[in-house]
Formats: C-alpha cells, sequence, structure tokens
C-alpha cells in the first residue's frame, strides 16, 4: 500500500511540474513491474517521499509562503519595489484557487480575506466574482476562474528585479510559491533602469487569455481613415470645410446661441447670453492660429466601407453640409459653448438619457420600462421652468425637464416589459433606439410616435444599443457577453461578438463604420472588425469597468471611461495608451469628441463636465510623461461643475455647440 502511495504522489508531481514524457515513462515502468510482489523502494526514501507528498498538500504552506512572499516585497528597495508587488495580486488568485481545488475551502476562504485589502483598489471586481468561489466545482464552471487557471500572465521586469525574485524563489521555504509563479507567470525581461512607477500600462491585468495572444491580435492590420465620397469630402473639395471670415464664425456662434435660446423657457436669460456672445467674437478670433492644427479630419486617409450604406437624401445632405460650413472651429484658445438639460422630480427612476445631434429632441429610459422624449423647441413655447448656471469663461445653460403643469411636456413611449438601459437617436433624429432588462431593442418613430419594430436575440438585458453614424445599422452589446450588429430592416442580427469574458457595458461605432468597439466589466476594451467579426485590437489598461467609448471624427484615436474616473486615449493603429487623463473623481459616463477632432468633452458622476485639450495630449512625447510634474494640468483645459447634477451624455452637435444632460440628485435644489 505504501509503494502505491508513493507512485501516486510522484505521478502527481511531475503532472503538476510539466514533466508529461517522464509521467509518461514511470507509467510504463509500473506496468512492466506490477507482476512483481516485491517492493524496491528503500524504507527512509519511502519516508521522505511521502512526507514531502504531505507537505505539498499542507495549506499552511499557501498562507506561510505568500506571507512571507509579501513582507519581502514590501521590504525591497524603494527603486525596484513597484515591479515586484505586480508579482503579488496573481500569486495570490492562484494560492486560493489552489486551496479551493485541493478542497481546504475553510483554510481558503481565511487566506483570502486576509489578504483582500492589498488588492481591492485595483482589482476589486475580480475579487467580488473570486469571492463566491467556494468548491472545486465553481472553479470549472466559472468561465473567468476557468480561463485564469488555463492562462499565463505577462509581468514586465527589469533584469535586476527579475533576479532579486529568483533568488528569494530559490530558498527552500519558497518552494510552493516557485511552484505558482513558475505554473502561472511569464516575465519579460528588460535591460536597464526599471519602470516608471507612473507608467500605468504596465500594471497586470489578468484577462483570461495570454498576452502572446494580445499581442497577435494587436498586430492585424486595421484601416481608421474616414469613408471615400463622404460629406466631409465633398465640403473639402468645395472649398468650405472653413468659415470664410472671422465674421463668418461670429455669425455661426451666433446661430448656434440662438437656436439655445429658443430652447430656453427662463425670459430674463438675454443679459448673460449677450455677454457671452460678445465673448464668443473675441474667442474666435484667438482661435484662428489653432485653425491649421485642428483640421484633422481633412488630412484622415479615405477607406471603402464595407457596409452597404444608406441614400442620404438631397435636402438632408445639403442641411448637414450647411452646418459643417458654418462649424466653429474649437481649439485650446476658443472653448464651446455649453447647453446643459437637467431632469428633475425623477425619484432615482432615470437610467439614461440621449440627446439628438441638433439637440432638439432629449430622451430620458427610466426604471419603470418607459422611454420619454421631449422636444425642446415646445418646452420653450409652454414657458417652462429653468435655471441659469455660470461657469467662468462659458455659461452651461441648463435647461430643466419634467416639470409638469398639468399638461404632460413630453411624448411617452411604452412597450418594454423591464428598466430602459439605452436610448440613442438617428443621426437625422426620426428615430429612437432603446434597449432594456427585458433583453429586447425597440425601434420607434420620433415623427409617428409608435413603436415600428422589437429585435429579439440577447439572452440578457441589454446594456447599451448605438446608432452607426450614418444610420440604419446599430450595435448592441449585453449583459450575455456579446455584442451583435444589427440593421432596421433585419430583426435577427447581422454579427455576433463574442470574446469578452464579463458584461459588455458599453459600445461605440468607428467614424467610417467598419468597426466596432465594446467596453467591459472584465476592464479591457476590444475593437471588432464589422465585416468579419473578428477582434482586431484589444485595448489593456483600465483597472475597473468601462463605461463609456468615443471615437475621434478621424478615426485615428478612441477615448475609454471607466468606473474609477480614468480616461485613456488610445491608438487604433497601435493599440497602445497614448496618455492617461486622470481628473475626474467617479464614473465617467459620457464621453464625445469635438467636430474636428480638437477637444474631448467627458461628463461623470462627480457633477462635472471637463474639456481636455487632445492636439496636446496625442503630441507629447511618452519620454516627457515620466518628468516631474504632472502633464495632465496641461491637457486639461477647463471643469465645468454643476450644481448637484451627475452627467449622463454629452453631445457635440455639427455646429460644434456642447449639449449635456443629467439628473439633479435628491435634496439639491
Amino acid at each position: 500500500m505504501e509503494d502505491e502511495d508513493i507512485e501516486k504522489a510522484v505521478m502527481a508531481y511531475l503532472k503538476k511540474k510539466g514533466f508529461k514524457q517522464t509521467a509518461l515513462a514511470l507509467k510504463e515502468e509500473q506496468s512492466k513491474s506490477s507482476s512483481s510482489n516485491v517492493s524496491h523502494t528503500d524504507p527512509d526514501v519511502s519516508k521522505q517521499l511521502l512526507s514531502f507528498s504531505e507537505s505539498e498538500n499542507d495549506p499552511a504552506r499557501y498562507q506561510d509562503g505568500y506571507s512571507k512572499l509579501r513582507s519581502w516585497t514590501y521590504g525591497s528597495l524603494d527603486l525596484y519595489k513597484h515591479e515586484l508587488l505586480r508579482v503579488l495580486y496573481p500569486v495570490f488568485i492562484h494560492c486560493f484557487m489552489d486551496l479551493v481545488a485541493k478542497g481546504h475551502t475553510q483554510e481558503a476562504r481565511t487566506f483570502f480575506s486576509s489578504y483582500r485589502e492589498d488588492h481591492e483598489m485595483m482589482h476589486l471586481r475580480d475579487l467580488q466574482k473570486l469571492e463566491g468561489v467556494l468548491s472545486p466545482s465553481h472553479l470549472e464552471e466559472m468561465e473567468f476562474a476557468h480561463s485564469l487557471r488555463q492562462s499565463k500572465v505577462k509581468i514586465k521586469l527589469c533584469q535586476y528585479s527579475h533576479e532579486l525574485l529568483v533568488q528569494y524563489l530559490q530558498k527552500p521555504q519558497s518552494s510552493k510559491m516557485f511552484g505558482i509563479v513558475n505554473e502561472h507567470i511569464t516575465f519579460e525581461v528588460s535591460p536597464g533602469q526599471p519602470s516608471s512607477i507612473s507608467d500605468e500600462t504596465e500594471v497586470v491585468t489578468l484577462i483570461g487569455i495570454s498576452q502572446d495572444t494580445a499581442k497577435q491580435i494587436n498586430e492585424k492590420e486595421i484601416h481608421w481613415g474616414l469613408l471615400e465620397d463622404s460629406l466631409e469630402e465633398h465640403l473639402e473639395k468645395a472649398g468650405g470645410m472653413m468659415p470664410e471670415s472671422e465674421k463668418g464664425e461670429g455669425e455661426t456662434k451666433e446661430g448656434d446661441l440662438e437656436e439655445c435660446k429658443k430652447r430656453s423657457t427662463d425670459g430674463g436669460k438675454q443679459g448673460p447670453s449677450a455677454k457671452k456672445l460678445k465673448k464668443d467674437k473675441v474667442v474666435s478670433a484667438t482661435g484662428k492660429s489653432a485653425r491649421a492644427e485642428t483640421n484633422a479630419v481633412s488630412v484622415a486617409p479615405r477607406v471603402k466601407a464595407e457596409l452597404t450604406l444608406p441614400v442620404v437624401p438631397i435636402e438632408v445632405e445639403h442641411s448637414i453640409l450647411e452646418d459643417l460650413r458654418n462649424r466653429v472651429q474649437l481649439g485650446s484658445m476658443a472653448l464651446p459653448s455649453v447647453c446643459f438639460y437637467t431632469f428633475i422630480n425623477t425619484h432615482n427612476g432615470l437610467n439614461c438619457s440621449s440627446i439628438s445631434h441638433d439637440g432638439s429632441l432629449v430622451a430620458g429610459g427610466f426604471s419603470d420600462s418607459s422611454l420619454k422624449v421631449w422636444d425642446m423647441a415646445k418646452i420653450g413655447q409652454q414657458g417652462g421652468a429653468a435655471t441659469m448656471q455660470r461657469g467662468n469663461g462659458t455659461t452651461p445653460t441648463e435647461q430643466l425637464v419634467g416639470t409638469d403643469d398639468g399638461k404632460r411636456s413630453y411624448t411617452l413611449f411604452q412597450g418594454h416589459a423591464g428598466p430602459v438601459y439605452s436610448a440613442t437617436f438617428s443621426p437625422l433624429g426620426d428615430f429612437i433606439l432603446s434597449s432594456s432588462s427585458d433583453s429586447t431593442i425597440r425601434l420607434w418613430s420620433t415623427k409617428l410616435n409608435a413603436n415600428l419594430v422589437c429585435y429579439k436575440g440577447h439572452n440578457y438585458p441589454v446594456w447599451d444599443v448605438q446608432f452607426s453614424p450614418v444610420g440604419h445599422y446599430f450595435a448592441s452589446s449585453s449583459h450575455d457577453r456579446t455584442a451583435r450588429i444589427w440593421s432596421m430592416d433585419r430583426i435577427q442580427p447581422l454579427r455576433i461578438m463574442a470574446g469578452h469574458l464579463s458584461d459588455v457595458d458599453c459600445v461605440q461605432w468607428h467614424a467610417n463604420c467598419n468597426y466596432i468597439a465594446t467596453g467591459s466589466s472584465d476592464k479591457t476594451v476590444r475593437l471588432w472588425d464589422v465585416q468579419s467579426g473578428e477582434c482586431v485590437r484589444i485595448f489593456i489598461g483600465h483597472r475597473s469597468m468601462i463605461l463609456s467609448l468615443a471615437m475621434s471624427p478621424d478615426g485615428r484615436y478612441m477615448a475609454s471611461g471607466d468606473e474609477d474616473g480614468t480616461i485613456m486615449m488610445w491608438d487604433l493603429s497601435s493599440g497602445r495608451c497614448v496618455t492617461p487623463l486622470t481628473g475626474h473623481t467617479s464614473c465617467v459616463w459620457a464621453l464625445d469628441f469635438s467636430g474636428e477632432g480638437s477637444l474631448l468633452a467627458s461628463g461623470s458622476a462627480d457633477c462635472t463636465v471637463k474639456l481636455w485639450d487632445v492636439t496636446a495630449s496625442t503630441k507629447i512625447p511618452r519620454a516627457e510623461e515620466n518628468k516631474a510634474g504632472s502633464t495632465n494640468r496641461l491637457r486639461s483645459l477647463k471643469t465645468l461643475p454643476t450644481k448637484s447634477t451627475s452627467v449622463y451624455s454629452l453631445r457635440f452637435s455639427r455646429r460644434n455647440l456642447l449639449f449635456a444632460s443629467g439628473v439633479l440628485s435628491k435634496g439639491a435644489r
């Protein structure tokens, strides 16, 4: 019986270390000598092997080994400590899962709770998922845990940090940790000094696939330019992309402000607007010098459309061209005017809001399964309530939406069987899509005020839905961990994008309609080819779930905002983060680029709208990012605080007027 135990222990050890050929040879040797009942094992050797096998399965070795590794890491020199600390999280996760896999459930829970706080700041959502793992069967059933056990994490270390770690792990008391590191971590060793602490893209992210696979995906060719024969190209050929004079710019601003003025319901607002208008004329002159840099759209490469695009009516094309011709050129010296629509008395029932491309319609999705649409022109005629909020430099106008003076000031759309989580207007504003927890997407007509189609395909709640830049096609994302592409004339999806390890929380179209981007709770952003349905980019670097996405007008850059308030600017060609933009203190729920791509607007649950200088952010050399002094202060142009209104949505009009909407917090008046 003792020999059988020894054979099992040796076989288990060989399998664990990956010595497959040796294990097969031992098995053949055992089968040949099975007829013999004579023991060939020395008693002393037998005792040592059995004691080694027992110690290997001793749960206390995990606690003791990790505790010593943690103490050694935190006691290392400051120059190398931040690199060595990257090893702790994957070791912690695999120690916990190994304990569960071996049936030591109680010891696993104690170990997990003892060191959980070390990793909560960066990996809270992962820990919340693994907290529910209570048995070996859970490890197999939970795809997230199963994928972690099957893949390796790549960690970047400088050469000296790597040598220090290997020297420590080779000590006898570290054999258990050595085994885990050897089995689940690969190191990318670089010569020279350690990487900077501020290099946030280097942090460990467990994405469930090998880092080599992610690197291969990011090497795929993509075409980020604009569509051939687009309206911008027509305008460029006609020589009308730029306003002819300062007067033209001033008139454009005046036209946009007049539109905003008509939608307002406060009769006493003309004074501040007149002052703002005079200031805009001065600002337009200062923005003249930035025109060469802000006209990035006109120099973007042209690509062919992979989708069959809808035909734009002549009168609509003329209207859009007129807006583009009169677009105000924005920059660091010429900030946009802002019009803010505030929902009041929603009683925590508002889940989402959306604004049409010209700001004339505002939609809200509610927990009672209703979708409501307000026409700003009608509200202005009714003379409802409005307030003004002054900002330094720009004056966002807060339009109070939802007041009830006996007559309903909105159009009510009913049809969903659960809370509405997303809504989006078509580019022309004649249709609106809504998605719900009932796993359906509904298409509504704003002209007929009726439901036209109900799209069924997702199996779980649909978190987001977005029209393509040309209309007709739309994309959705869901709790079922997929994104889907649809067309208005088909009730079944055209493509299904699967690959995320958790909920797909947001989706956004590329400017040329050949790609869509998806943001997920697995803390990654993926770019998908619409024609093939393949993932062509994986963007790794966020520390929490991604809540918002935006594409630059020229299609070269993408911005993503997460739950922690961090915004990351990505270069689609390389798949690398150009720069992180920090400043928000809570969830970033909305992002949008200005018409020419020189500014990025972000809206957050911290009740602020921030304006960022995209031109400066994307041109700062990487070597300068790690120098003393934060360059983020240079990139953030302005912060526009609301009274107590979380920002749900943002939209730059074609003329570059910024619209925003949100809900007033309870008790704030």
